[in-house]
């Protein structure tokens, strides 16, 4: 068993009990998986989305990335065209992804350090009357920023258009009802929010936009529109081998969500650890990289010291040896690092972390 705390956006430090719960063995085709584990969870999903009984829900084996790349290669047709909004990282993944499937596409970039534009968003729309399909990334891990997706949503829809939302880091623990929102499709993954274990992702989607995706897929393994059809008829049944031992854990994780108080009661503990690192690091000397108003409570990017004895390996390797792991900085034009707020992660443990941190700044020892 390791012995430090994951301050990461995923995979994070899951509970002892979401842990146990992959110690027993299960078989794919028995009635206490499919029908017991895997339907329940589709329906919990769908209703921690949104109340609108439009939707339904879809889980894929493989990495967030994996699901993202099932989504938009089953959703669009060979004659759509997609508009990806991009402030960071993984925002361009969508974007290579649609290279890679050979599907049209318009990239809107923004800065990193900035939340898009909707005056630039609706120029585009109005120009390029070709899309048929938005994607957004709704937490941008890169920065930690929280993209405004209502109000992208209400905008696309306003030109009828499919709205995708890639809410990897953000589904699960910060409140949101998709079906208010006008989201068509939500992509999350099991070991970010809900606090599972990595192995598989899931979209909830509404019904009426899948039921007209079959034979759209450009990958066997990666059909998300057959891989429906299985759960549906056979109620919870995968195409190919599932992820058993994952998936358990995820129920366990999805119980473990109920018993704190839903989504809203783990936001609520996510903004606190966040406000409380910021406060902290702000006392240290860092500096946060996101203004207040467009950070998310799920993982915050802090500048690098400009200290020319500062190195983030030693720095990251000081901290592990206390017990903490944290991430390094993805922006490409600024040093920094970033240090997640989620997972099974309190007050006491970020109050613990500061106390490290100040101990691990060996730069301004020498």
């Amino acid at each position: 068993m390791n012995q430090y705390l994951l301050l990461t956006p995923g995979p994070l430090t899951t509970s002892e009990t979401v842990k146990q719960a992959m110690m027993q063995d299960w078989c794919t085709w028995d009635e206490d998986y499919n029908s017991a584990i895997v339907q329940v969870i589709r329906e919990k999903l769908v209703g921690l989305a949104t109340a609108d009984q439009g939707y339904s829900s879809v889980l894929m084996q493989g990495s967030g990335t994996s699901t993202v790349e099932a989504t938009i290669g089953t959703l669009l047709g060979n004659s759509d065209k997609l508009l990806v909004i991009d402030n960071g990282v993984y925002g361009k993944r969508i974007s290579e992804i649609a290279t890679y499937l050979n599907i049209e596409q318009t990239v809107l970039s923004f800065p990193e350090k900035a939340i898009p534009d909707l005056l630039k968003i609706q120029k585009v729309l109005d120009e390029d009357k070709a899309i048929t399909h938005v994607a957004m990334v709704h937490c941008e891990t890169t920065t930690g920023i929280l993209n405004p997706a209502t109000d992208v949503a209400f905008l696309v829809k306003s030109y009828k258009k499919v709205f995708i939302l890639d809410a990897m880091s953000s589904f699960g623990g910060i409140p949101m009802d998709i079906g208010d929102m006008q989201v068509d499709a939500l992509i999350s993954s099991a070991n970010k929010c809900i606090q599972g274990v990595p192995g598989f992702g899931f979209v909830i989607v509404k019904t009426a936009l899948l039921e007209v995706c079959a034979g759209r897929a450009r990958s066997l393994s990666l059909d998300l529109y057959e891989q429906w059809q299985t759960m549906e008829k056979q109620q919870g049944k995968w195409r190919f081998t599932s992820p058993t031992h994952v998936v358990r854990a995820f129920y366990q994780a999805l119980l473990e969500l109920e018993a704190e108080g839903g989504v809203e009661a783990r936001y609520q503990r996510y903004s606190h650890n966040q406000q409380l690192l910021t406060k902290g690091m702000s006392e240290l000397g860092f500096k946060a990289l996101v203004a207040p108003s467009m950070q998310s409570p799920i993982i915050t990017a802090f500048y690098s010291p400009e200290h020319p004895d500062y190195n983030f390996k030693q720095f990251y390797g000081l901290l592990k040896q206390q017990g903490f792991v944290i991430y390094p900085g993805k922006v490409s034009d600024t040093d920094c690092f970033r240090i997640g707020n989620i997972g099974e992660v309190y007050r006491q443990d970020i109050e613990k972390l500061l106390i490290a941190l100040k101990s691990c700044c060996f730069w301004e020892k020498v």
